[in-house]
């Protein structure tokens, strides 16, 4: 066969393997309801694969029990390390995987390591890769996310976008149309399917919070946590903050590593009205959006739950990947430019931000999507591993 035609039809064979990649907070959230529909559709054999790029309790298996996502089927238990570092380790690890299990496609989401390492190994074994997420661009590229969305979209053979900038995006850099496919987000399927589950949770009384009486920060970026100067900047408009309304805050992992090192403890622990807690579980953590005032993050999934639940999001950064959250959502681009923030917290209060409204095809139905699109084409690779 040539091998430039990596896909034949079907035939006789039944149920291509397809593997999917999770291995850090936002992976299990976006793989949760692709592998609930691959396993109930029962058109294809879904593997699940996790890296162990998020080895922290907290910040991983809380996660699978939430989302109720099946015991890992491999568990690659990679561990953390420098950029270079831990995308070696997981090329290294995944590859005997792809040797064994001989996939007829490898679907990575977003664009953390271990999606930009699984699909490079992926591609270089000639097996067809998915990208769900594809097409996002914060055009900063001194950001390690956007180096790797930008090299998994180029090696991908299905790119499954979120929201239309993301195929205008695509398009600019000579991707061809037949590649791209507008699905919708697969996160909001969870948090949609995660409705009941997030309207039970008791999280609000454990801390004594009420309604709309505190907002939620969340803090992980290198720019914001790993300079001790933006740290401080930091917490001096949580200090402001604090004074107008409670402030909770689940310090990620890095967050508090950085806190530790730059000796900033005793001055976190000042700030009035904090309430700082261990990393939240999914369900607890979105319990804590919906009631929440408003949303100060520097996160790119946060800005996308947070208007579909049309809470307002201040984000401490100067750009997003998500621009749709800023044009029909309820986000602003804040920085840490005090006065933008104070400004728009004002707003907030005597409630004159606006709305938003949810975007086109953020409707709960993004993975089933995507399952129709593979099983359309009735395809599958003709394995030479």
């Amino acid at each position: 066969m040539n091998r430039s035609k990596r896909w034949i039809t079907y035939g006789t064979i039944m149920r291509p393997k397809v593997i999917f990649v999770a291995g850090a907070r936002p992976n299990f959230i976006k793989v949760a309801p692709l592998l609930e529909v691959f396993r109930e559709k029962r058109f294809f054999n879904p593997v699940l694969v996790h890296t162990g790029q998020h080895y922290d309790f907290k910040m991983s298996s809380i996660f699978f029990k939430d989302l109720a996502i099946p015991k890992p089927d491999i568990y690659l238990n990679v561990g953390s390390g420098s950029h270079a570092v831990q995308t070696a380790k997981i090329l290294r690890t995944f590859e005997p995987v792809l040797l064994k299990e001989k996939p007829a496609l490898v679907v990575v989401v977003g664009d953390v390591n271990s999606t930009l390492a699984c699909s490079l190994a992926a591609s270089k074994r000639h097996i067809p890769v998915a990208h769900v997420e594809a097409g996002l661009r914060s055009f900063d590229r001194s950001m390690p996310e956007e180096i790797n969305r930008i090299a998994t979209d180029r090696i991908s053979d299905f790119l499954f976008v979120t929201e239309r900038s993301g195929i205008e995006n695509l398009k600019k850099e000579g991707v061809s149309h037949h590649k791209i496919f507008f699905v919708g987000n697969v996160m909001i399927d969870t948090l949609r399917a995660s409705l009941p589950a997030i309207a039970r949770s008791n999280v609000l009384k454990k801390y004594k919070l009420t309604k709309q009486s505190y907002a939620v920060v969340t803090l992980h970026r290198p720019s914001n946590v790993d300079s001790e100067g933006s740290l401080q900047n930091i917490v001096r408009v949580l200090r402001q903050i604090g004074s107008q309304t409670r402030l909770v805050f689940p310090v990620h992992p890095r967050t508090a590593s950085q806190i530790r090192r730059f000796g900033l403890e005793t001055i976190f622990k000042q700030i009035p009205g904090l309430v700082r807690t261990e990393p939240a579980g999914y369900i607890d953590f979105i319990r804590l959006v919906r009631d929440s005032s408003f949303v100060l993050t520097d996160s790119g999934g946060i800005q996308e739950e947070a208007s579909v639940l049309h809470v307002p999001c201040l984000t401490i950064r100067e750009n997003t990947e998500r621009p749709c959250t800023v044009n029909q959502g309820t986000n602003a681009l804040v920085g840490l430019n005090q006065k933008q923030i104070f400004s728009a917290v004002r707003k907030i209060m005597n409630g004159s931000w606006r709305k938003g409204i949810v975007p086109h095809l953020w409707d709960g139905r993004s993975a089933s999507r995507i399952h129709t699109v593979l099983k359309t084409r009735r395809l599958c690779y003709n394995s030479t591993l």
